[in-house]
């Protein structure tokens, strides 16, 4: 049987998600939507640690400061009640018909301009809920037509924008970090910042690009047709891995946002692995919360809904322990030592060593001999099979 969780497993969930009432472009809502502080409740009940909202999940797009203030004061209310901390903050521009062209990219000046001004309330409300994240995800930052977008200046829009946002952020000594989603298409044709790698290069332009990182998602990269892990590694190896997104993808579909696990299970498996484990030879480590951006399936009604909640948290807990247990076999440490997996670590030139001395040497290299090397690759990974499904 799975074990409970408990506040140090840090899972939380977004309102977006238990609060989805099921509707899509071919079908209207299947279920009834509940207030934020009910969804926020029962989550509780289940074990999660903390949850996540967009600015417009509490309330709504048009609503005046008297309505905005008394909904999030009962949402805080309601997790104090629950132990329960609202570790993110997003906001929505992507819903309202002003956004259809995006929000810090539009070809309209006035949309940016309200745009920007309504990520920045949101940026206080995540400081005012005591939120340390404030994940930007750009939906609708993108196009459909190649002609439609001045590619280099929307770029020079996006920068602009998000050094406005984090030198604000800066300026009110907010202990906020910004996490980039990102996401290769849909609802736009292409988005802007498509995977981890473009949107690390865009950090790398920025002026405030200290406070800005990744918020990378599994359906998200899986779209692309990449390996999530490996955009987790490289976000943990540049400094930059702020937050996670986890659910399941089946190949490249429409963003199915399934249960975490129901899609790549073997993918799942080694995104655990290294989320607890940690690279095999050392390095930067993972400590923030196991965040679950899915939905449930607009098959469900309202039991299905948290049924489909505990799924999540109860698939990411045995594949924990599985991938602990793989970890600890002995039968793995040396499969990964025969793999050369532990050398990896090692430079490739020496500490001290000069160029001179490195090309003036072949080591007694003989490429023959090492074409002949057995890797055992692939009885490393039956040792996973066997972990992940024995």
């Amino acid at each position: 049987m799975t074990r409970q969780p408990t506040p140090e497993d840090k899972f939380s969930f977004g309102l977006w998600t238990v609060g989805w009432p099921g509707g899509d472009p071919f079908g209207s809502a299947t279920r009834p939507v509940l207030d934020p502080w009910e969804y926020a409740g029962r989550l509780a009940e289940l074990g999660a640690w903390g949850i996540t909202f967009h600015d417009n999940d509490v309330f709504p797009f048009d609503a005046d400061a008297a309505t905005r203030t008394d909904r999030v004061t009962r949402l805080r209310d309601a997790c104090d009640a629950a132990g329960l901390v609202i570790e993110m903050v997003t906001t929505n521009t992507f819903t309202h018909p002003v956004f259809k062209d995006g929000g810090l990219t539009s070809n309209d000046r006035g949309v940016r301009r309200f745009g920007l001004r309504k990520i920045l309330e949101a940026v206080d409300l995540a400081a005012e809920v005591g939120a340390t994240t404030f994940v930007m995800w750009g939906g609708r930052e993108g196009s459909e037509y190649d002609a439609s977008k001045d590619v280099h200046a929307a770029h020079e829009r996006y920068k602009e924008g998000l050094d406005t946002i984090a030198g604000y952020i800066k300026s009110q000594d907010y202990d906020l970090r910004i996490g980039l989603e990102p996401k290769p298409n849909e609802p736009r044709g292409d988005i802007f910042l498509p995977t981890v790698g473009h949107a690390l290069a865009l950090i790398a332009e920025l002026e405030h690009g200290d406070i800005v990182g990744l918020n990378p998602e599994v359906g998200h990269e899986q779209m692309a047709n990449l390996n999530y892990t490996h955009a987790l590694g490289q976000a943990l190896w540049c400094g930059k891995l702020f937050h996670i997104d986890l659910n399941g993808q089946r190949g490249l579909k429409y963003d199915q946002d399934l249960a975490f696990g129901h899609g790549d299970l073997m993918s799942a498996f080694f995104t655990v692995d290294l989320l607890e484990n940690g690279f095999p030879s050392g390095g930067p480590t993972y400590t923030g919360p196991r965040h679950f951006d899915y939905k449930p399936s607009r098959t469900e009604h309202l039991e299905g809904v948290w049924e489909s909640a505990k799924a999540n948290i109860a698939t990411y807990l045995m594949l924990k322990e599985k991938a602990l247990a793989f970890r600890a076999d002995p039968r793995v440490t040396e499969a990964m030592r025969y793999a050369g997996v532990f050398d990896l670590a090692e430079p490739t030139v020496a500490e001290g060593e000069s160029l001179e001395a490195f090309r003036a040497t072949d080591d007694g290299f003989d490429p023959e001999k090492a074409s002949e090397r057995d890797f055992g690759f692939v009885r490393l990974q039956q040792l996973a099979v066997e972990h992940l499904i024995g």
